[in-house]
């Protein structure tokens, strides 16, 4: 007898990431968060950083996947990095695109500053886009209720104003988020201006992100220019959650980046959308909490264990999950020595 075509069980595609790789990365971040949080306070941001690569790349080896780094961190400010092209994954499994921050903050968790966190991203190979010779990018985000309105090309006053109404308030309820930098200063006015409020922050692009697109976060919208892969890890997570992020490529003054990226075919005034960021309908995002914030919690010492909260989600099924973990510092010792602490 014959069984129906359509109750044939089909066997998983190894090179398709069928199965949710974003409860397997929930150990990469939780690795590397618990490294560089021995690391909060000391005031060495590099052997934070360092600390949180090698926890980073230690786990990853264990993933089954052939993973290749698109998006790292390091060039940008000469630290310790998952370089890009570094292959890394078992070899088996699909091939994926991978955009990492080891330690997001790294003059944050060196200070015991809130919001550090350790955060990466997959997708599909290909998927990912690349930025070329540009570190840095203008962004805006902000959750479903204002998604269309997010929009570089429009004063960001007048954005303001129509934020506000959109939620039915008045602009003085509106709440921005925005990195407090020299290069902010007239659109800070702008915001100001406006009659809306803001909220500078030192670093933290993805946490902030994360904030914006929260419907239950007091910030209502993010405003900035800020790192291109911090972009790009980002619109895994917005894929997720929803809400929407658009950005445009900010080459540095005194650099060769306008002239590289034009002569490279990148159109400058284009607005990016995470769809462009990431092609992939099927991502996956897992961050960990180092240091206490407004998204997550840091790494704690509870007698001789250690928690951990993260955050994590695939794009394809909407999914976002919380786990809260508690590690045992002996065990954790003797498997990886005193990385772990």
């Amino acid at each position: 007898m014959s069984t129906p075509e359509h109750q044939v069980l089909q066997q998983p595609d190894p090179t398709k990431p069928d199965r949710n790789l974003a409860l397997e990365l929930v150990r990469v971040t939780e690795a590397a968060a618990l490294a560089c949080a021995r690391w909060v306070g000391k005031g060495d941001k590099e052997a934070a950083d360092q600390a949180a690569v090698d926890a980073m790349r230690l786990v990853l080896d264990t993933v089954q996947m052939d993973g290749t780094v698109v998006i790292g961190e390091g060039e940008k400010d000469e630290a310790p990095m998952l370089y890009n092209g570094e292959k890394i994954g078992d070899g088996t499994g699909p091939a994926l695109d991978i955009a990492v921050d080891p330690l997001e903050g790294t003059r944050l968790c060196a200070l015991g500053m809130p919001s550090a966190i350790s955060v990466i991203a997959l997708a599909e190979r290909g998927s990912m886009f690349d930025p070329g010779p540009c570190v840095y990018m203008e962004k805006l985000a902000g959750d479903r209720q204002i998604a269309d309105l997010l929009d570089l090309d429009r004063p960001l006053g007048e954005t303001v104003k129509l934020i506000a109404e959109r939620r039915g308030s008045s602009v003085g309820d509106v709440l921005a988020v925005v990195l407090d930098r020299p290069r902010h200063a007239e659109g800070i006015k702008a915001i100001r201006d406006a009659g809306a409020r803001v909220r500078l922050i030192t670093d933290g692009d993805v946490s902030a992100v994360l904030l914006a697109v929260d419907e239950a976060s007091p910030v209502d919208f993010l405003w900035g220019v800020g790192g291109t892969p911090e972009g790009v890890i980002s619109a895994a997570a917005i894929k997720s959650l929803g809400g929407s992020l658009v950005g445009r490529l900010w080459p540095r003054e005194g650099t060769d980046e306008r002239e590289r990226a034009l002569e490279a075919g990148y159109d400058l005034d284009r607005q990016l959308t995470a769809d462009d960021l990431i092609t992939s309908d099927d991502c996956f995002f897992s961050a960990t909490g180092v240091t206490d914030g407004d998204v997550l919690q840091g790494v704690r010492y509870p007698g001789t264990a250690a928690t951990t909260e993260s955050l994590i989600m695939r794009s394809r099924s909407g999914t976002s999950r919380r786990v809260i973990a508690r590690h045992d510092r002996a065990k954790l010792r003797a498997v990886t020595g005193e990385r772990y602490g």
